[in-house]
């Protein structure tokens, strides 16, 4: 038995973690139930644990590679961050990353992630064009938009629950660039911050560091822009890490030093053009490890919804009301615009916005997130998935209107039966 917990580090259970270390041996694996794939850990709540847990982490190979069409195949465990440090250096990039690198492609599919392009491109699973699953029979089920649709528009998002990622092909971006060529704006209130969104929503990335706290300006922020640059420099960069060296105490995280943070960060923050190594754009938390820890013993959820794009302001501005009036403080809160939503069963995109907000695990917070649950659903919005940690199920079937139509297909296939985590047992999946 191994303790496990999610990337939040809430909730930590003991799991009998059982390897998925070889493509061809998912044959061997027999007698397996009531278990779920495990990629690199990085979801943040309990989607990813159970009391058995299948890790794909040694499931690491790239298998194919058309460079023509950028098609890749690869394993299901190989890391966003691999195909980066094997490919950007011939020109090629991730049509979609999230806000880490190290994740799994398996994961990034379970997950059907999103990035700074959302706006423009949509999910990941625009670039996956076949996905190879282990069947309950233990036979390998190819999926895509072509065959076994449902499957196929099932799993992407589908949050591990019809059954492991063996393998998948997805497709690469050209670049001609390492650097983005980056704007920086600074709103002074959640009105400005909108209204800059749509100003630049042309621009293929964007993203926004908003202040939760400051009663006077709140919704104020830093919104980040850009796309890559053509200057035809493909080197990669040995990047310096900090490590946080130890857990937290608990009290670190106060309202007093959250707030000065904030203002810290929003001063400090310099307007205008400028260009920037990709990580520092698309991944900024990954230059600190485990910075998880800063949360203290008792971990933390990221809380991230959105709403209807007709919504998300009124919306967004009550529970940005609702925080400040709380006790409940976060110092890292990511506003996204997002593009049309697309045709798999839980996707968490929708055209609208989203808040992603930290918090950490405290006495109240729980009956403190019902009560945002309670707006989000006022204003027709979703909880993510990925990061979703005590969503009711009532919630969830409200935000997630094929939610039914996913039970029948996991029913029909058998995978109910065989395919669950902590999550899917909450939400009854």
């Amino acid at each position: 038995m191994k303790k496990l917990c999610g990337w939040g580090r809430y909730p930590q259970i003991e799991a009998n973690v059982i390897s998925f270390e070889k493509y061809f041996d998912c044959n061997s694996k027999k007698g397996l139930k009531n278990f779920i794939s495990r990629g690199n850990g990085r979801s943040y709540g309990d989607s990813s644990l159970a009391t058995t847990v299948l890790t794909h982490a040694s499931s690491d190979r790239f298998l194919n590679f058309d460079n023509e069409s950028g098609e890749l195949e690869v394993e299901s465990g190989v890391l966003i961050s691999q195909i980066i440090q094997h490919f950007a250096p011939r020109g090629w990039f991730p049509l979609f990353v999230a806000g880490t690198k190290l994740i799994s492609v398996g994961g990034a599919i379970a997950s059907d992630v999103h990035g700074k392009n959302h706006h423009k491109d949509g999910c990941f699973s625009e670039c996956v064009s076949e996905i190879k699953l282990m069947s309950p029979n233990k036979e390998i089920i190819t999926c895509s938009r072509k065959e076994n649709t449902d499957i196929f528009h099932a799993t992407c998002g589908g949050m591990g629950l019809t059954g492991p990622i063996v393998s998948a092909k997805i497709k690469l971006k050209r670049i001609r660039s390492t650097f983005i060529e980056q704007e920086v704006i600074k709103t002074k209130n959640l009105k400005e911050t909108f209204e800059t969104f749509e100003a630049i929503k042309d621009y293929r990335y964007s993203v926004a560091w908003l202040d939760c706290l400051n009663e006077k300006k709140l919704g104020r922020a830093v919104i980040n822009f850009g796309d890559f640059s053509n200057d035809g420099n493909l080197i990669l960069q040995k990047k310096r890490q900090i490590k946080v060296p130890l857990e937290m105490p608990s009290f670190t995280l106060n309202t007093f030093n959250i707030k000065q943070f904030n203002k810290l960060y929003y001063s400090t923050a310099k307007e205008g053009t400028s260009k920037i190594y990709f990580e520092k754009f698309f991944f900024p938390l990954d230059s600190i490890l485990d910075w998880n820890l800063i949360y203290g013993k008792s971990g933390f959820m990221q809380y991230q919804f959105i709403m209807p794009k007709e919504k998300s302001f009124d919306g967004i501005s009550e529970i940005l009301r609702e925080i400040s009036s709380s006790k409940f403080k976060s110092f890292l809160s990511v506003l996204k615009l997002y593009g049309p939503q697309n045709d798999n069963f839980l996707s968490f995109p929708m055209e609208g916005y989203s808040l992603a907000i930290d918090f950490k695990i405290e006495k109240g917070l729980l009956e403190f997130i019902d009560s945002l649950n309670d707006i989000i659903l006022k204003f027709e919005g979703r909880i993510y998935l990925a990061k979703d940690v005590c969503m009711p199920k009532e919630v969830f079937d409200i935000g997630y209107p094929k939610s039914q139509d996913f039970r029948a297909l996991r029913e029909m296939h058998g995978f109910n039966k065989y395919f669950n985590s902590l999550q899917s047992l909450r939400l009854n999946l």
